[in-house]
């Protein structure tokens, strides 16, 4: 990071960690203020001004609540609503942390840091705070409308999302992504790297799932010519080819243990050496990993690394199912209805009122990706310009399939409503688990929200 002008406050009562970053800024800042006793804060704020605020989560205050950063970034802001405030935690605050940057903190940095990543978040800031100041400037504007990259939504859990990809995108936290399979993950990645400071670096992908062994450490860390085999010359891997911009590790719960022990090693040290190689190859990414994999249930059996999760899920966002999103679907059909047709030189259809009827029924187990389909196949087979129920049909592999040992009617007796077969699968399900809803709502593949729902719907 090239040196700054800037004024920098450092709110810790830890005077080890006040000594180590008025040492660090020393080069790099034209003056830093660092104070032990937050009580003094607002008296400081009144006779100086700072363009960055260093504040720690928590101090051995008089106030005991263990979030003493939140109540202090919330008198900072009441004072200053502009005030660039980076918190300062440790791994075991970091939900706190995400709290605090919804509470409008600008970033936060989590203890113990590396230095160079002390900078950038320092000199992140900084930037953001003067792209506000002035609105002409070159990085990218916050305005620009989530919409037009299709992650569109009306629905509660779609609005949450939003709020959370606006609110992590302009920092350097690592997120987690996690989701069901086609909820559009990657496309929230994208979202979180045009949003960032690095939306004019590179945003590289790589499918960790189409890795194997042999060619893991190839593909993510480069190698030279002749380390094996086909090596003709040399390669650049992924975590180069992405550096001062975003990488993003798609299926990151499906990579083996010694794969993980090396992503790992490349994360802590910042750095990778290509096969082939001896020399460290240094790179500087901003890290977003998705997966529908279970990864706590897969730390709890030794499958993947705890130490691994706590690299890569500084912020974790949960993207909804299609199932969980209500009107959405319609919105959605809409949108992709007018992309295909147009794709295909056909007028956008109109949807009969049973059209929409049968897509809001259908519990789309394929989610955004099944509905896409979904859609496109209407559009070309579709008769008409109006789009009808029966030129909606959906795949037998997207057909929810019953849990393991569940028990469904005897459709050959007689007719059933689907409303019947609906609750007599929960209630059958609940009592296997002996009312335990947790465990119900996931052997259903639900959340424990949408079983609620449902178990109100059938005045259960």
């Amino acid at each position: 990071m090239a040196s700054t002008k800037a004024r920098v406050l450092i709110v810790d009562d830890d005077s080890d960690v006040l000594f180590a970053v008025k040492m660090l800024l020393k080069t790099e800042a034209q003056e830093v203020v660092t104070e032990k006793n937050p009580e003094n804060l607002l008296s400081l704020l009144s006779r100086q001004s700072f363009d960055a605020i260093f504040l720690d989560m928590n101090f051995k205050s008089t106030l005991g609540t263990g979030n003493e950063g939140l109540y202090w970034l919330s008198r900072i802001l009441e004072r200053d609503k502009e005030a660039t405030v980076i918190m300062i935690t440790a791994h075991g605050e970091i939900s706190t942390a995400v709290r605090s940057l919804k509470a409008g903190a600008t970033d936060f940095i989590v203890k113990p840091w590396h230095n160079e990543k002390f900078l950038e978040t320092l000199h992140a800031a900084l930037q953001q705070k003067a792209r506000k100041a002035s609105p002409s400037s070159s990085a990218p504007k916050r305005s620009a409308s989530l919409a037009a990259e299709a992650i569109l939504g009306n629905s509660e859990p779609m609005q949450e999302l939003l709020h959370n990809i606006e609110k992590v995108a302009p920092t350097e936290a690592n997120v987690l992504l996690l989701g069901e399979n086609g909820t559009g993950k990657e496309l929230v990645a994208k979202a979180l790297h045009q949003r960032s400071f690095r939306a004019n670096k590179p945003f590289v992908t790589a499918d960790l799932a189409a890795m194997s062994e042999g060619i893991f450490e190839s593909e993510l860390f480069g190698h030279k010519r002749g380390s094996f085999t086909d090596a003709k010359e040399d390669r650049v891997g992924r975590f180069e080819a992405a550096s001062t911009g975003t990488l993003f590790l798609d299926e990151i719960g499906n990579i083996s243990l010694p794969q993980q022990a090396k992503l790992l090693t490349a994360l802590q040290n910042r750095q990778v050496i290509p096969v082939g190689s001896n020399v460290p190859v240094p790179v500087n990414i901003r890290l977003i990993s998705a997966t529908n994999a279970p990864l706590y249930e897969l730390a709890a059996t030794g499958q993947f690394r705890k130490d691994l999760i706590y690299r890569i899920n500084t912020v974790e966002i949960t993207l909804p199912p299609l199932r969980e999103r209500g009107d959405d679907v319609l919105l959605l059909a809409k949108h992709f209805a007018g992309l295909y047709a147009a794709r295909n030189h056909k007028p956008t259809p109109e949807f009969e009122p049973a059209t929409f009827k049968k897509l809001k029924q259908h519990s789309w187990p394929g989610n955004i990706r099944e509905l896409q389909h979904a859609v496109e196949r209407a559009i070309i087979l579709a008769e008409g310009n109006v789009l009808r129920p029966q030129d909606f049909l959906f795949s037998a592999m997207e057909m929810p399939r019953p849990a393991p040992g569940l028990l469904l009617p005897d459709y050959t007796t007689g007719p059933l409503q689907l409303q019947e077969v609906e609750k007599n699968t929960i209630l059958r399900v609940i009592e296997r688990h002996n009312g335990n809803i947790t465990k119900a709502a996931k052997e259903l593949g639900i959340t424990r929200t949408a079983l609620y729902r449902r178990l109100e719907k059938h005045d259960l």
